[in-house]
């Protein structure tokens, strides 16, 4: 079975198609208007092999805000309905991802039950075009759409770039680990209750 989904979101302030590839190359096609939210959009694809195509047109007049979180939304809402019946995942993964000085701890649990703990501090208010203060809100709205637990934290670190680029690439080699078929129970929901979600 194909783990493939795409995803259209149309509102007074986004309009937003995204698809996912669980079982992809890494490929992407990123367009979000925002040039560093591509650029992570673009790491996070090639580091969980998860093929992501995302086209955004948001309502930049005004702020970020809206096709950052949107974004987040929708790119969720995909990975969860290509992730199926869940039946086989790994479900948990967790990753420390160094880049130069700065090193981040990253856990997740594919569940069903979305919870996000964030612990990042930046000390400048943008980079490029880009809100600092956005990328908590893209992670929170992606792992809330996609019913995930995910905790966040910066242990230490400088560049800002840095901090946000090991939090990207924390969660993609998570996602990696996470929604790998584990051959030894392939058919078998990873729960003693039987379902995820509840």
């Amino acid at each position: 079975m194909e783990r493939k989904a795409t995803v259209t979101r149309d509102t007074s302030e986004t309009q937003i198609t995204v698809s996912v590839n669980l079982d992809g190359q890494g490929t992407y096609d990123v367009d979000t208007g925002i040039g560093f939210l591509d650029h992570m959009l673009e790491q996070l694809a090639r580091h969980s092999l998860i093929d992501i195509t995302a086209k955004v047109k948001g309502d930049l007049h005004i702020d970020g805000h809206h096709t950052t979180e949107d974004c987040g939304i929708a790119l969720g809402q995909a990975f969860l309905k290509a992730l199926g019946d869940k039946k086989g995942i790994m479900r948990y993964a967790d990753a420390l991802s160094p880049m130069d000085e700065t090193l981040t701890r990253v856990a997740i649990d594919i569940c069903g039950r979305p919870y996000f703990i964030w612990k990042v501090m930046f000390t400048v208010p943008k980079l490029g075009e880009m809100d600092t203060e956005l990328f908590r809100e893209w992670f929170q709205a992606f792992c809330t759409a996609a019913g995930m637990t995910l905790h966040m934290e910066n242990l230490y670190g400088v560049n800002n770039h840095h901090i946000v680029e090991s939090c990207f690439k924390g969660l993609a080699r998570c996602l990696r680990q996470a929604v790998s078929i584990d051959p030894r129970r392939a058919d078998a929901l990873p729960s003693t209750k039987g379902k995820l979600g509840d």
